[in-house]
């Protein structure tokens, strides 16, 4: 067909309705959805640790989200719902760190960690300006979850070396959704509840608009992700034989800052456990006795009371022992796993190569002593290491060295230590963490849901062994088989079994973080560009 030109501009084309109308949708009622969810989300972490209300928080934001529409403002909005929804989890999920180092402290870190959130909601905004995307509502969900998930490593990273309590994939360990770590590790967990959270909002848009053509579908795309994670191959079996480990939790005098104000008392609750754990092992015997974080109190190094406490402990066990402690330096200090063994004394030492911002050193003291006095608890900088974390442990049972992963504390929290270590041959992780500035919090069992975890992602078994709880054995299907309660002196003895082999998200875990980070980039710069062309062909 011809047509004639009559030197009228092109009408433009048509662009998509918007999946709601913002204006007609009260703000305060859209923020207080984006502060339920928040709230709602926190209770899918332990301690109430019901999985499936972390994917109905997050929801409830995306559902938010719809409602602003997709003007060049959306940006803005979803934002400071994304900050809403941040503060509302945030601040109930890390209130141990009121506990241990004060209000101003935990407030801060809620509001940076909420405008972590604040970002991953503009992001969303600017990568639904591409017409493509608009024109196809039923992808967003997957753009939600690349987008979350970038964010989600941002802050795993930056600043200070990152702060990754609190991804969403820590909340799903004992849903069929962790099991996906086995395939891609926490970004891929995250990716996949985030998704499928993106769907059931997307369900519930289409229901109040009476657009029918999506609800069933959408719920269920997202109960078969949801469930996908029972066929993953999840194994469990010993590869090269099993460990006799006992975990000593000694406990301390008191909750809070003044747990270890007298000198060795933590060390000798240690001992007496080690005695404890020893007897119980009876004729079968241990290959290993396992200390917390800072559960010698001293350097044994420098200290010829807390030298001899580990003799009597390691003569106690027979067997080598892997404990916490400190060593200082010119310049600063190092947090370690020392491992003693009878015949030799100390033979290996690992470093924690992520020590925690305001907690165990200041980035720029000078500024953060004017805003808290409590910068002060932190005198001597801790110093990062350098070296994997996988030590080499004889056992004479099995004649020949089995490697553990010494992951100390926080570090649970990181993706590459415990990546790292199993590349370099380690065939079970230890968790040895202090929790005892955290009071009668969840931060010991949330640490706890972050080894179960690890556990899946690397197809190890780990234990968790903590100065006061909650230390737990569980099995590299993340399943916890043994736990202690919480300020109590216990032990654990447990037949780990020993693996070797790969999992996927152990080889490509760190193509899997390259991708999601390229993907996102990809989706928010064409948004972006989108968004500009549009305005200027209004102009």
């Amino acid at each position: 067909m011809v047509t004639a030109r009559t030197g009228r501009r092109p009408a433009p084309a048509p662009t998509a309705p918007e999946p709601t109308d913002a204006r007609r949708v009260p703000g305060f009622l859209v923020a207080s959805l984006a502060a339920l969810g928040g709230w709602v989300t926190n209770l899918g972490f332990p301690d109430t640790d019901v999985w499936w209300l972390a994917i109905l928080g997050v929801a409830l934001l995306a559902v938010t989200f719809h409602a602003t529409g997709t003007d060049g403002r959306n940006a803005w909005r979803s934002a400071g719902l994304g900050f809403v929804w941040g503060m509302a989890f945030f601040l109930p999920h890390i209130v141990w760190a009121d506990v241990s180092v004060g209000a101003l402290p935990w407030a801060a870190l809620s509001v940076a960690q909420a405008g972590m959130v604040a970002l991953a909601g503009a992001a969303f905004a600017w990568a639904r300006r591409a017409p493509w995307l608009a024109r196809r509502e039923w992808l967003q969900p997957a753009v939600l979850a690349v987008v979350w998930t970038a964010v989600e490593l941002l802050r795993s990273h930056y600043p200070f070396g990152g702060f990754p309590w609190g991804r969403i994939a820590f909340s799903q360990a004992g849903s069929p959704l962790g099991r996906l770590a086995w395939l891609g590790g926490a970004p891929l967990v995250s990716a996949a509840t985030v998704f499928v959270a993106g769907l059931l909002a997307f369900g519930v848009v289409r229901l109040v608009q009476l657009r029918l053509t999506g609800p069933a579908g959408a719920v269920i795309v997202a109960a078969a992700v949801a469930a996908s994670g029972m066929f993953v191959p999840v194994a469990t079996r010993a590869e090269t034989g099993t460990l006799r480990v006992g975990a000593v939790q000694g406990n301390v005098a008191e909750p809070g800052s003044g747990s270890f104000g007298h000198q060795l008392e933590v060390t000798g609750n240690h001992v007496d456990g080690t005695h404890a754990v020893a007897e119980r092992a009876g004729e079968g015997g241990l290959d290993l006795v396992v200390w917390p974080e800072n559960a010698s109190d001293v350097d044994p190094r420098a200290n010829t009371q807390g030298h001899a406490l580990i003799e009597q402990a390691v003569e106690a066990a027979g067997v080598p022992l892997l404990f916490g402690t400190q060593e200082y330096v010119e310049g600063g200090r190092y947090n370690q796993a020392v491992l003693w063994t009878p015949d030799a004394g100390i033979t290996q030492v690992y470093a924690k190569q992520v020590p925690a911002a305001f907690a165990e050193y200041i980035p720029w003291r000078g500024l953060f002593e004017k805003l808290s006095d409590k910068v002060a608890l932190v005198q001597t900088d801790m110093l990062p290491g350098t070296e994997v974390g996988a030590v080499p442990v004889p056992v004479e049972r099995l004649g020949r060295d089995v490697v553990v992963a010494p992951i100390i504390c926080f570090e649970v929290a990181y993706d590459r230590i415990a990546r790292s270590a199993v590349q370099a041959g380690a065939e079970l992780l230890l968790v040895p963490t202090n929790n005892s500035n955290f009071g009668y919090t969840a931060e010991s069992t949330q640490q706890l849901a972050m080894t179960r975890l690890r556990a899946i992602e690397t197809g190890r078994a780990a234990i968790q062994i903590s100065t006061v709880g909650v230390s737990g054995v569980v099995d590299p299907a993340g399943r916890v088989l043994e736990r202690t309660g919480l300020f109590t002196a216990e032990q654990l003895l447990a037949e780990v079994p020993l693996r070797t082999s790969s999992t996927p998200a152990v080889v490509l875990g760190g193509w899997i973080e390259l991708a999601v980070a390229l993907g996102a980039s990809l989706l928010v710069g064409v948004g972006i560009v989108s968004g500009a062309r549009s305005r200027s062909r209004r102009k």
